[in-house]
């Protein structure tokens, strides 16, 4: 592939922001017409025509023929070229790694889910993290050069813009994206692990004509992708969407972020985790009752796998945690009055346990007028939101404004 384009991507020459802007329309909206095309890009036939077979012969564009027409002249329908490049999205959890590969045009060609990985905050987990990134990379049947862009999925504080994660390996001064160039030997960007789902469902998943998206990612913790306009909201330093970290109740438990009281203590899968075992050690029956007592611990996947196993007290920790959750995304749509609200994240498997008391606290709690307006779904993607996001982020990182 000729990478003169991106190297003039980063010098900003008019004429490649120019095609930026040409991958891009092709990258939201598929293959189509010349015509098409310089109506969305504002320019004339003649000069888009030039740029599009400038763009074939760089092995960017595809000509993919005649487009069927009812009549007269059957215009050539142009898209991007699959094998022109290629994008890996790394998505890292606390217990497991999943990567996946896209090709130019946004098809998954690979995907590994649940790389065995024990996440510690230490350089050494980080050089393992990076061996996995780069055995994922080594198996792949592609030319190795054509690898455009690598993007991490990070839980807490990114910034994608300035490359600097300060939650997880924050070892440096330098901004982990460097240090992971250095590493990998490919550019890399980060980004929110929740923004990311969020992405992902906006690119692939359940959204469909919606430009105004709000995404609540249940998880261990608790967080909210925004999409305004067809566009992610990062907020000024990338921090956006601590859902989890408002100060809600006045308990005394503290959170990871230490602060008491916020909204992540009492609805979210670290909260369900902890009241289930308070009501076992407090005489409570359950399927995981014997695992609690013996081995002392439980995992978030234990509990979601019991309540799948119908579990009557899982179920009911499931169903207080949705409707707290639901009394706080009615004050989200208030405010936001968002066309579609997708609940996503490691609790979002159980869906319908879930999913009704946060839609019934949302009929109690929002203002009918506003709330009418927004479709309540689960996620489609579930556990695959993050990496496929991760993909679509690495490709839009290249490209996108």
């Amino acid at each position: 592939m000729n990478k003169q384009l991106l190297l003039d991507v980063e010098k900003g020459t008019k004429n490649a922001l120019i095609k930026k802007r040409i991958i891009n329309y092709y990258i939201h909206n598929g293959a189509s017409t010349i015509t098409d095309l310089s109506k969305e890009v504002d320019m004339s036939i003649p000069t888009v025509t030039k740029f599009i077979s400038e763009m074939c012969e760089e092995g960017f564009i595809n000509d993919y023929g005649k487009l069927e027409t009812t009549g007269g002249r059957h215009p050539n329908l142009y898209g991007l070229n699959p094998q022109s490049g290629y994008f890996v999205g790394v998505d890292m959890k606390q217990s497991g790694i999943n990567i996946g590969l896209i090709n130019f045009k946004g098809d998954m060609v690979d995907m590994e889910m649940g790389i065995p990985y024990s996440f510690e905050n230490t350089p050494e987990a980080m050089d393992l993290l990076c061996q996995i990134i780069l055995g994922f990379i080594e198996k792949q049947n592609i030319d190795k050069n054509k690898i455009l862009n690598i993007d991490l999925n990070i839980s807490g504080r990114v910034n994608p813009e300035s490359g600097y994660s300060y939650s997880v390996f924050f070892f440096e001064e330098r901004p982990l994206t460097d240090i992971l160039h250095e590493k990998l030997g490919y550019p890399v960007s980060i980004d929110n692990d929740t923004r990311a789902m969020t992405y992902g469902e906006y690119m692939a998943g359940c959204v469909t004509n919606e430009k105004n998206i709000l995404f609540v990612n249940v998880s261990w913790g608790l967080a909210i992708g925004i999409i305004i306009d067809s566009k992610i909201y990062t907020g000024k330093s990338g921090f956006s969407g601590e859902f989890g970290h408002v100060k809600t109740y006045d308990n005394e438990i503290i959170c990871h972020c230490g602060k008491k009281g916020c909204l992540e203590t009492e609805a979210s899968g670290l909260a369900m985790h902890r009241r289930l075992i308070e009501q076992v050690n407090a005489g409570e029956t359950t399927l995981l009752s014997n695992k609690i007592k013996k081995e002392g611990k439980v995992t978030l996947d234990d509990i979601i796998d019991a309540v799948l196993k119908e579990d009557v007290l899982c179920i009911s920790l499931v169903e207080e945690i949705g409707q707290k959750l639901g009394e706080k995304i009615a004050g989200l749509i208030n405010i936001f009055n968002p066309e579609m609200v997708i609940i996503g994240g490691t609790v979002s498997v159980v869906e319908d346990y879930i999913m009704e008391p946060i839609k019934t606290s949302i009929r109690k709690y929002s203002l009918n007028l506003v709330s009418k307006d927004s479709t309540i779904i689960v996620s489609k993607l579930k556990d695959k939101a993050g990496v496929v996001g991760a993909c679509m982020l690495s490709r839009s990182r290249v490209f996108e404004s």
